[in-house]
């Protein structure tokens, strides 16, 4: 694998990372009021279908290699959107935002 082919590879999973968090964020709040069995089947559905994804993502990007350190950005992606997240509630008001809506 040539090095263009892996810096891109690198950074779509780190960008797959930060999205799987964030679809990780909204699967939470939607089975939340489920009952146990509907979220168990749910969640592990989730899970099938983003790896799948990122397999499939992966095989068009450079033929499905695999290698450790796109796992370890895969990791660090989806850590640095819980900072992310972390950072965006602590600096957005929503409750103004959600004000400044209803007034237009």
């Amino acid at each position: 694998m040539d090095a263009k082919t892996q810096i891109i590879v690198l950074l779509f999973s780190y960008f797959f990372g930060l999205t799987f968090y964030f679809f990780n964020c909204l699967n939470k709040k939607i089975i939340q009021n489920m009952k146990k069995e509907s979220r168990s089947f749910i969640t592990i559905l989730f899970m099938y279908n983003i790896v799948l994804i990122y397999l499939i993502c992966l095989y068009k990007l450079n033929h499905g290699m695999f290698h450790f350190y796109f796992l370890i950005l895969l990791i660090l992606g989806f850590l640095s959107g819980f900072k992310l997240l972390k950072i965006m509630l602590n600096n957005v008001k929503i409750s103004n935002f959600l004000a400044k809506l209803k007034k237009k």
